[in-house]
């Protein structure tokens, strides 16, 4: 029998040897690049970092949504999928708002995927304070 806790414990270990491979290549290119460019700039630097690291990604993952067993195109788009396990979203904004969260967990239960991290790019340092790990 699998007790509350031990649940509890599986899941904040879910793909963290991954996660923590995906947070480490963001800390590099922020480290690189700094503060301030695009969205889309870090994305693509990210991917060649991921590339480099022999990581299997897609980028721009279109997400349709299955609304009374019909898939409609709405949209949506993950910005990175790491391994088919992870997703990485960005932002480049002051701070993580509390809305950001809801709106990307909608997402991931959407793709079905159960680990995300939100990383926020515009910091002066790339720590904790700019990196959201969610597990569903």
């Amino acid at each position: 029998m699998i007790h509350h806790r031990d649940t509890e414990v599986q899941s904040k270990l879910l793909h963290e040897k991954l996660t923590e491979g995906i947070i480490g290549a963001a800390i590099e290119v922020h480290r690189t690049l700094g503060a301030g460019p695009l969205e889309s700039a870090y994305e693509e630097c990210v991917c060649h970092e991921l590339h480099l690291r022999r990581m299997r990604f897609e980028r721009q993952v279109p997400l349709p949504v299955s609304y009374k067993g019909v898939q409609l195109d709405c949209g949506y788009r993950l910005d990175v999928v790491i391994e088919d396990r992870v997703i990485l979203e960005s932002k480049c904004v002051e701070h993580i708002l509390p809305v950001h969260e809801p709106q990307i967990l909608t997402c991931w239960k959407l793709a079905v995927k159960r680990v995300g991290l939100i990383i926020n790019l515009n910091v002066a340092t790339l720590t904790r304070r700019g990196i959201v790990r969610k597990v569903l």
